[in-house]
Formats: C-alpha cells, structure tokens, sequence
C-alpha cells in the first residue's frame, strides 16, 4: 500500500520530536530521584553546544564547537532534571564540570544496554521555531509504507517541500 497524503497544518513531526524528548527527560529523572542508574543502563546524550540554553564551560565549547556526546555511566554526580532541561557534574580530563543542557538541544539518546536509540532534528540558530512551509495540498509530504519484514510497523516518513 502506498498513500499519498497531502501537506499538513499541523507539525506532527515537532508534535513527535517534543514527545520522544519527554521520554528522555522521563528517564533522567528517574535516575535523579536515586542519582543511581539501574543495572547496566547508561546512556550516550549528543547536543549541539551552542544551542540556545546550553551552558556548558567554555573549554569545552572549545574543545567541541557544534555537537558533543557526554556519557552518564559511573563517575556523574547531581543530575537534575526539569520540564525544559537537566543539569549534570561530570569530570573532563580530571576538571569537574556542571552542564546544563536543555531537551531541544538534545540530537541523540543512546542506551547501549539495550539496544535503544533516539535521533532528534535540532532546530538551527536563527531558525525560527514554529515557522513551517506554506501548506501545499496537492503535493507528497508524507509517505506511508509497511514494513518490508511483514510486521504490523508502519514507517512514517515525514518530507518537507523545498
């Protein structure tokens, strides 16, 4: 089966970003309520480091201009979580370290204990926010097609006309 739906008004593509971003601040925060993480979890957390909100020292700024990973495994210390952002200690090359980092800064979430993943698009500096293409209803934006392995997944595939 191959639909074609015309563009939409509404941005279910941010609607979703916005959504998997609350899983990651869900996860977080259950680590903070025990500054503990269970079992063999940890997580691999990409970010753009000059996305507004981030705050992070100014070495590493340096030292990792547009993206950086940070791992929350053993040595972490005061992980706080809100709606909009955590803040975490970490120590870098010996220098401990308080980053904060806001969830729309976040372009990856990697727990390697379990094979889960999350990729996030990142909305650009001096892009602005909420700002979407002009809706044109007689074009592809949207593509649905089943799985190739049989299975009751459905991959969405959300396209913006340039």
């Amino acid at each position: 089966m191959n639909a074609t739906v015309p563009d939409s008004l509404i941005p279910y593509d941010e609607i979703v970003q916005e959504a998997l971003r609350a899983v990651v601040g869900r996860v977080l925060n259950s680590v903070a309520a025990t500054q503990a993480l269970p079992g063999a979890h940890h997580f691999y957390i990409t970010f753009k480091t000059h996305a507004p909100g981030v705050d992070i020292p100014q070495r590493l700024i340096e030292r990792f201009p547009d993206e950086m990973t940070i791992v929350l495994q053993h040595r972490f210390w005061d992980l706080k979580v809100d709606d909009e952002r955590f803040s975490v200690g970490l120590s870098f090359g010996g220098v401990p370290s308080i980053l904060t980092v806001p969830f729309s800064a976040i372009t990856g979430f990697h727990d390697p204990a379990v094979n889960f993943e999350l990729r996030f698009h990142v909305t650009e500096l001096g892009e602005e926010p909420g700002q979407h293409d002009a809706a044109e209803n007689d074009g592809d934006t949207v593509v649905v097609k089943p799985a190739e392995d049989g299975s009751n997944v459905v991959s969405v595939d959300f396209k913006r006309k340039k």
